[in-house]
């Protein structure tokens, strides 16, 4: 099973503010969900509490320690490891982290595709993308700039390490 990450950061590497997305990027978004439908995505339970629901067409893994936790509609795991585990049993071909920081920085470890979306600014923000680690090459980019649904220019990029 592949072992996938998705992420949008700034030239700064922001993430996120105040437990939300500090953008709205709607090409993004329709690229995270052509990309994610129909395999498996592991997140956080911050991540999961910010979304409020599970994401439709997606087996949701939601990482928390808190063994009481409930989220309706996604099987809910304790470790990165039981949901990789749980995803790759099912028969998953490729599984994606979405987030948040903490999720990604357990997963880059294990990550061998990267699907990046580069937001061209500098944004004020609390919560930061990892360091990815060694051996990544750059396999495609697409720019776009901002418009009336996007706030930032964009570029989407796809990275790969053995």
């Amino acid at each position: 099973m592949l072992i996938s990450a998705i992420v949008a950061i700034s030239e700064n590497n922001v993430i996120g503010r105040d437990g939300h997305l500090p953008w709205h990027l709607s090409a993004d978004l329709k690229r995270f969900k052509a990309i994610t439908t129909g395999h498996s995505i592991i997140l956080g339970r911050k991540n999961y509490d910010d979304i409020g629901r599970p994401l439709p067409n997606r087996t949701n893994y939601v990482l928390s320690r808190n063994a009481a936790f409930e989220a309706p509609g996604c099987i809910v795991c304790g470790s990165l490891g039981d949901a990789l585990m749980a995803a790759e049993s099912a028969g998953e071909t490729e599984c994606f982290i979405i987030g948040g920081a903490a999720i990604y920085e357990l997963a880059m470890p294990k990550v061998k595709k990267l699907y990046l979306t580069r937001v061209h600014g500098t944004i004020d923000g609390d919560v930061f993308f990892p360091s990815w680690g060694d051996g990544w090459r750059k396999v495609s980019e697409e720019r776009f700039p901002a418009d009336e649904k996007n706030d930032f220019e964009t570029t989407f990029e796809i990275w790969e390490r053995d």
